[in-house]
């Protein structure tokens, strides 16, 4: 017994020793506070508890997740709506779908080209051919209706005519072809002579669109147009294309029976499309050669041929004079019968300068006979002014034929010189063939 005591003192107090360090190492922690106060409640059971949410306090896993929760709630109302669209259009893309099947038959067989005279509504139109009356028609959905307008060029139905598309290039092709891309190599300093008449042109043509303003100082409006005319050959074509050389405006070259068509209508229109165009690119020139096809003096038409071609000349006075300003569009025609034409049609306002070419005079034809040698290798015996100072009645395009077949006479016996012989033939084959082959004295 004596022996067992000592050991259980020392182990108890061993015990205490640990007690009392677990006792330092802990804190003091107050005790937690009463989930309740009062009475304790029963626990509830049946549906009611299930359906009772237990009480969350929020911490900042469960904010995020809130968060989370309602990204995702916006994805999904925007896939409610996109989903109510696609259900909504679907009927839309099925028409749609069934026009571009109509479109892929309507490819295979040939359109008809029409002129839009009226829009009804969306859906409907009137429309009109060249050949025929107008017609009442519909328009179909692929169809862009913010680009129609009355008066475009629209593509329809060979059957229905029920408007199918649109052209977009609404300049007609005759009129594209009119405009001249590359300027003529032909200057002033390749016209003999003629030195009042380049005066002329330039003071009505081209300081009216290079120079405005020296009008505007002098008080007066500068002319609309000029008319070029005399003898056949005198340089009236050649001014025309020194002009276009000259200048940077666009230049749009028509021939007077270009502007004669075959339907009835078409001939005013492209009168009408021709100044559009120019009154687009301006500051532009016109130059309209032999005006005389369709500006003849007005008469009593027998046929329809005659009174389609007195519509067109009254489209073209409207246009050169009418209520739309013609701004920076110059016209400049061009005939060899000025006798004929309209009195309408030269009357200033319209025309404001008429420039007269004469046949060239001496000093002229000595201008002209070395503007064609210049490059020409003559021979010593060569006197040029024994053909200036003839008395036979030369155009410029003559002078220009007698040096062109001298040179072909000196090419036929393979020389590199023209000789005198050689202009003296060229004049008399020239003169020949001007008076039609009909020699001198023959009806005297």
């Amino acid at each position: 017994m004596g022996q067992g005591t000592p050991g259980g003192l020392s182990r108890q107090s061993g015990d205490r020793k640990q007690d009392g360090a677990d006792k330092k190492e802990k804190k003091f922690e107050p005790a937690a506070p009463p989930s309740r106060v009062g009475r304790k409640q029963r626990k509830q059971k049946g549906p009611e508890a299930a359906a009772r949410l237990p009480t969350v306090t929020p911490l900042t896993k469960c904010k995020l997740r809130l968060l989370k929760l309602e990204r995702i709630k916006d994805y999904l109302l925007m896939e409610e709506e996109f989903v109510t669209n696609q259900e909504r259009l679907k009927p839309q893309e099925e028409k749609a779908e069934e026009d571009r099947s109509k479109v892929d038959d309507l490819r295979g067989s040939p359109m008809s080209v029409g002129n839009l005279e009226e829009l009804i509504d969306e859906n409907h139109a009137i429309v009109s051919s060249s050949v025929g009356p107008e017609y009442y028609v519909s328009i179909l959905s692929f169809v862009d209706k913010d680009q129609l307008e009355p008066g475009c060029a629209i593509l329809m139905h060979n059957k229905v005519l029920s408007v199918v598309g649109l052209l977009q290039d609404e300049v007609d092709p005759m009129v594209s072809v009119m405009k001249v891309e590359k300027a003529p190599l032909e200057s002033y300093a390749d016209i003999g002579g003629l030195d009042a008449q380049i005066q002329e042109i330039k003071e009505a043509v081209e300081l009216p669109l290079t120079h405005p303003e020296l009008y505007e100082d002098i008080g007066i409006k500068p002319p609309k147009g000029v008319i070029l005319y005399g003898e056949p050959g005198t340089g009236k074509t050649l001014l025309a294309k020194a002009v276009a050389n000259s200048t940077s405006a666009t230049f749009l070259r028509v021939v007077g029976s270009e502007l004669i068509q075959k339907y009835l209508g078409d001939g005013p229109k492209l009168v009408r499309e021709l100044f559009r165009v120019a009154d687009e690119l301006s500051p532009s020139i016109v130059f309209i050669d032999e005006i005389d096809a369709v500006g003849t003096k007005r008469y009593d038409a027998h046929s329809g041929g005659e009174r389609e071609i007195q519509r067109t000349m009254l489209e073209l006075l409207n246009q050169l004079d009418g209520f739309d300003s013609r701004g920076d569009v110059k016209v400049i025609l061009a005939t060899n019968r000025i006798e004929s034409l309209d009195p309408a049609l030269l009357r200033p306002g319209r025309i404001d300068r008429k420039i007269e070419f004469p046949l060239p005079d001496i000093k002229t034809r000595r201008r002209i006979f070395q503007i064609h040698t210049s490059r020409m290798t003559l021979a010593d015996d060569v006197n040029l002014e024994e053909f200036v100072m003839t008395k036979d009645e030369f155009s410029g395009a003559d002078i220009k034929a007698i040096c062109t077949e001298a040179g072909l006479l000196a090419l036929r016996e393979r020389r590199m010189k023209v000789t005198h012989a050689d202009f003296k033939k060229a004049k008399e084959k020239v003169m020949f063939k001007k008076k039609e082959g009909v020699p001198e004295g023959l009806y005297m």
